[in-house]
């Protein structure tokens, strides 16, 4: 529901100890995103910004600090409490697009639904639903390999979206990708960020990408929150090219 705050971080902090080098990866960051919203996380290579997603993904813990995702803090919960949280609450796609090579691509994106224990009858027809919505029905029985890049980030986009989740994440989802395939990839993450409602954290270093389709900017260095501003209208390119924040 719009207006709502899906996520939710306050002093959030990730720290490594690398030999005697403390690693400050994500160091004191409070931000909130409202539900419905498209935000990107802009900044340079180690400024932080994978590190919160992944924060946001329940896939590592913060050394202190929390993060709020539907009134639930990830750092509270066991184990398998947030295996649960990434199989119904969120979708991610990365920038490798991690499928499995010996499955085809109707078996890879009903990978989720096989761990929630839905039945076969089901998970066939929603890995179908899931494909058609991403423009591959007609290749669902190919393999990775026989695919172009751009079909298979689509089809890590099905399998992200095949539990219907309140929050996709993206880490750099066009990094592999030329600026054509790219370009298809974002109209479709849009359009499930415009169409369904879906709460979209996009990670990239591309300003214009962002410019282009996010409605809100944050920009991070060295682990910290440097600015966060509205994407105004004015501002967005009609091209992907150029910019690198």
């Amino acid at each position: 529901m719009r207006g709502t705050v899906a996520i939710r971080s306050e002093n959030l902090c990730r720290h490594y100890r690398m030999g005697e080098t403390l690693i400050r990866a994500v160091d004191g960051v409070s931000l909130q995103v409202p539900a419905g919203e498209f935000v990107a996380l802009l900044g340079s290579s180690g400024s932080g910004k994978s590190s919160i997603l992944n924060l946001i993904a329940g896939l590592d813990r913060p050394t202190s600090g929390s993060v709020i995702v539907q009134d639930r803090d990830l750092a509270k919960l066991s184990r398998e409490d947030l295996a649960k949280y990434r199989l119904y609450v969120v979708g991610m796609v990365f920038q490798s697009f991690n499928l499995i090579a010996s499955m085809t691509l109707a078996e890879n994106v009903e990978l989720p639904l096989r761990f929630a224990e839905v039945e076969r009858g089901k998970r066939d027809s929603l890995a179908a639903e899931a494909l058609e919505r991403v423009g591959l029905k007609a290749r669902m029985h190919h393999r990775p390999s026989e695919l172009s890049g751009g079909e298979q980030q689509r089809a890590a986009l099905a399998r992200a979206l095949i539990n219907q989740p309140k929050i996709l994440l993206a880490d750099e989802p066009t990094g592999n990708l030329d600026s054509r395939t790219g370009t298809e990839i974002m109209n479709l993450v849009q359009s499930f960020n415009q169409d369904l409602g879906m709460t979209v954290v996009m990670v990239t270093h591309e300003r214009a990408l962002a410019e282009r389709y996010a409605q809100r900017m944050i920009f991070l260095a060295d682990g910290k929150l440097v600015d966060d501003r509205p994407n105004t209208p004015s501002a967005v390119e009609p091209s992907l090219q150029g910019g690198r924040a």
